[in-house]
């Protein structure tokens, strides 16, 4: 996957200074195989930016995220993620620059960055639920 899509050129990278930019963290895997490549290519240092808060809790609005346990923000600091995910530095745009930056009264949802929801969360999250509900419909 990763491996093929993303291949820093060694030539280029090498001794330098790269930063990854991504619209966000959720579970750390890709971001921390790409520094994983960046790190066997050469580069000197490793900066993450990130164009969301932290994903610390589930969307029920869209985001394919049924639950806080995949969330790698939810069970660690800034500093741990980077140091999981493998940069040198790590930094998000804050929840009140998204508000700042989407218009205060936009009703831009942020449930996800703080877990405040605008309306009654799910008793039952998981993604397999109607498939769950049909195949016990079919026993019957």
């Amino acid at each position: 996957g990763v491996g093929i899509k993303l291949n820093p050129i060694r030539e280029i990278v090498k001794g330098t200074r790269v930063v990854l930019s991504d619209d966000s963290i959720v579970r750390g895997t890709t971001c921390r195989r790409i520094a994983e490549l960046l790190w066997q290519a050469g580069v000197k240092e490793i900066h993450m930016r990130v164009s969301a808060p932290p994903f610390v809790a589930p969307c029920y609005y869209g985001t394919d995220i049924d639950s806080a346990d995949v969330l790698i923000a939810n069970r660690m600091s800034t500093a741990e993620i980077a140091k999981e995910i493998g940069v040198t530095s790590l930094g998000y745009l804050s929840v009140e620059n998204v508000r700042l930056l989407t218009g205060t009264d936009s009703g831009f949802c942020t449930a996800c960055f703080g877990g405040k929801y605008p309306t009654v969360i799910p008793d039952k999250t998981a993604k397999n639920r109607f498939e769950t509900k049909i195949s016990e419909q079919q026993k019957g």
